[in-house]
């Protein structure tokens, strides 16, 4: 019994605490709304829509050889892991004219995942400024129409993020050019978004029952 009661001391309880820990605060409470009523995609072709799904939401803007390494990076970090998630999809905006080099850049990208959720919509330069703008972020497009930033949508069209995050304050988009935004905290809110909507399906299924 002594034995079982210090190995569990010894060995178990950190392993809790370390789990506990890791996993981060926000996992244990709603992520934030920022922005309510994101402007949605009519204005864009093909037709895609954020309502009712959680959408990462990007903009490449003219230059996509310049920010294919972000669309790798949120491939092999955030896609991969959550892409079978009901209603979970990736939405790149660019501007018209842009359509062959997204072909090759979906050829790219179908190399390494199955990208049936990954969306890119094409739009005049007036309706990206237009759509960014409805974000109300505290962040600007470059010239070309670009972000390296992206932005979780959830279904009902409101920006989350972090209201109180450790480094920036207001946190309203992260940074798809850094491992270390999307590892340490971009992953860390979509699992947290991922498990709100779960865990209401599931009392909404109980209350049925």
């Amino acid at each position: 019994m002594k034995k079982t009661f210090v190995l569990v001391v010894l060995f178990i309880l950190p392993l809790v605490a370390y789990m506990f820990f890791a996993s981060g605060v926000n996992n244990f409470g709603r992520l934030p709304t920022l922005t309510e009523d994101v402007q949605d995609l009519q204005a864009f072709s093909p037709q895609e829509t954020l309502e009712g799904k959680i959408t990462i939401l990007g903009f490449l803007g003219y230059d996509l050889e310049m920010k294919k390494g972000n669309a790798f990076n949120l491939n092999q970090k955030i896609y991969k892991p959550f892409y079978e998630f009901r209603d979970f999809q990736m939405v790149m905006v660019l501007p018209k004219g842009s359509e062959e080099k997204v072909a090759e850049l979906k050829k790219e990208l179908s190399g390494l995942a199955d990208i049936r959720n990954w969306k890119f919509v094409h739009g005049e330069d007036q309706d990206i400024k237009a759509l960014f703008s409805s974000l109300k972020t505290n962040m600007e497009l470059d010239e070309k129409l670009g972000s390296p930033y992206v932005f979780i949508i959830d279904k009902d069209r409101n920006l989350r993020g972090r209201s109180n995050d450790e480094d920036e304050g207001m946190k309203y988009g992260f940074d798809a050019t850094s491992v270390a935004d999307i590892n340490n905290k971009m992953e860390d809110d979509v699992k947290v978004i991922l498990a709100e909507y779960r865990l209401a399906l599931k009392k909404n299924n109980a209350k049925r029952n």
